[in-house]
């Protein structure tokens, strides 16, 4: 079950401050606890609705760049102001660049996903054996280490140039199907994600193009990685590219 913390956080926030009014007129213990917590909701909803929200990376999709555990912060005004909960824009500010790390929610999804933006409005996309192409011209990629794996197949490492953005990418020889070949032209208005990990990364190639209003904000730095049954790490702390 997917819930809406946003929502949650809001809820709290009127029902906590209601609590903190009533209390001024009718003097009960209960009313005053509950009210003691209106003003620190009320920060938490302003600087996650307005300037950060932190996130954890849930899955490899984003390998190498990101690990699995990577707590991450999202700029959530990079992009515009938006309203908590609705996301309609009210303040504009700059507009997602090719190769930014963009979080979003999926067209039909209510969970966020994190991915690199590659393709923007009116890009023609074309991906053959995990290369990269838009509008007919290749990204720039160099290959760095290749990691040998049972069954034939092999992990590549590659350094890959997407906008202004140099990356490195993970790629499986001979490519998985989300590699092998994809081809299709970005709709005005959406945008086209890819995960760094492109042979296991479910992406704008197998769901779609994401709407602009879907977009929550750029990831700019890891503040911690901690995995389940680990100890917290402080190794990875630094911005992201």
């Amino acid at each position: 079950m997917n819930f809406d913390f946003a929502l949650i956080l809001f809820v709290l926030v009127v029902f906590t401050g209601i609590c903190w009014a009533a209390h001024k007129y009718w003097k009960h213990p209960v009313l005053d606890y509950i009210g003691s917590f209106f003003g620190v909701l009320v920060l938490v909803f302003v600087l996650r609705s307005f300037l950060f929200e932190p996130f954890q990376i849930p899955s490899g999709s984003m390998i190498p760049t990101l690990e699995v555990g990577d707590f991450i912060l999202v700029n959530k005004y990079n992009y515009g102001v938006r309203l908590p909960i609705i996301r309609n824009k009210i303040i504009p500010m700059g507009e997602p660049q090719r190769g930014d790390i963009v979080v979003f929610t999926p067209p039909g999804e209510n969970t966020a996903f994190i991915k690199r933006l590659v393709g923007m409005p009116g890009d023609h996309i074309r991906v053959e054996d995990n290369e990269v192409f838009i509008n007919g011209e290749a990204l720039e990629q160099e290959f760095l280490v290749s990691l040998p794996q049972p069954e034939g197949y092999a992990w590549q490492l590659w350094q890959e140039t997407t906008g202004e953005v140099e990356h490195q990418i993970r790629v499986l020889v001979p490519p998985s199907p989300y590699g092998r070949y994809y081809e299709n032209l970005v709709p005005q208005g959406h945008y086209f994600m890819m995960g760094d990990n492109r042979d296991q990364s479910s992406d704008s190639r197998a769901w779609g193009f994401v709407p602009e209003g879907n977009i929550i904000g750029e990831a700019v730095v890891i503040w911690m990685n901690w995995k389940p049954w680990q100890i917290p790490s402080f190794d990875r702390v630094g911005g992201i590219n």
